[in-house]
């Protein structure tokens, strides 16, 4: 079976656990994800429990946003299976390079102001209809991103959880996001498909923090509120890290 975490999550049972754990784990409409257009076929911890491979029913929270590869236009274009930007001045639209871009910048700023957007993007001639598009981008990105973190942590509680029922819980602390994980690997090829560019150590971090606050709520309970996940978006939303000068440049920085 292939692993996620480098460490085992199986520690002595604790006291305070709810005797009904698997009550939580056996549907959610959040993980009902296969019909969403980004998510490829890939393997997770071994084999998934079949109830994670439903079809969408129902709505989302208010993370949803519209596909990545929606309101491109203008100077952009396809070179060998690389992005490039055609050269000249400010334009109206977004390329695909400007996506590309954009997923890069996630690495760093996971919410975004609209400044912030017109100080890395000095080639593209913001109006309302682009600057909503852009923040659309970045809606869809964290989507991604917050799926993928409840996806694994379910994962990792079903496995802290013995056949017959009796709980052995693995300390969110441990959790890790290396780079030899599926994880990693599913985050890289999502924003970095062509892995040209250094994933920074910081977005790792924050990666692993997403994580453990996902596996630590799900184990608690906390995942039966509606609202359960705003603490979690709160907590994201205060780690993002400064952008590199590099951004600030017209095209795709690659590093």
């Amino acid at each position: 079976m292939q692993q996620l975490f480098s460490r085992s999550l199986h520690h002595p049972q604790l006291p305070h656990l709810p005797p009904s754990r698997k009550d939580y784990l056996n549907s959610d409409p959040f993980l009902e994800f296969s019909s969403h257009p980004s998510f490829p076929p890939l393997p997770l911890l071994g084999h998934l429990d079949p109830s994670l491979a439903r079809h969408t029913h129902g709505g989302r929270d208010r993370e949803r946003g519209m596909r990545g590869d929606g309101g491109m236009r203008g100077g952009g274009g396809m070179d060998g299976g690389e992005l490039y930007l055609t050269a000249g001045g400010t334009q109206e639209g977004l390329s695909p390079c400007h996506l590309k871009k954009a997923k890069l910048m996630f690495f760093y700023a996971r919410y975004p102001s609209s400044n912030t957007l017109k100080t890395y993007f000095p080639d593209v001639k913001f109006n309302r209809c682009v600057t909503s598009q852009m923040i659309k981008w970045f809606s869809n990105f964290r989507e991604f991103f917050y799926i993928q973190m409840e996806r694994f942590a379910r994962q990792a509680v079903r496995e802290a959880l013995t056949r017959d029922g009796v709980p052995r819980l693995g300390r969110e602390s441990q959790l890790r996001v290396g780079r030899d994980t599926e994880l990693y690997r599913i985050l890289n090829m999502h924003y970095n498909k062509s892995n040209v560019y250094q994933v920074p150590e910081r977005f790792i971090e924050v990666s692993e923090v997403a994580l453990r606050e996902f596996y630590s709520a799900i184990w608690t309970g906390r995942d039966s509120d509606p609202c359960w996940k705003k603490g979690i978006y709160k907590i994201i939303c205060k780690l993002d890290s400064p952008v590199p000068d590099a951004f600030r440049l017209p095209g795709c920085p690659v590093g």
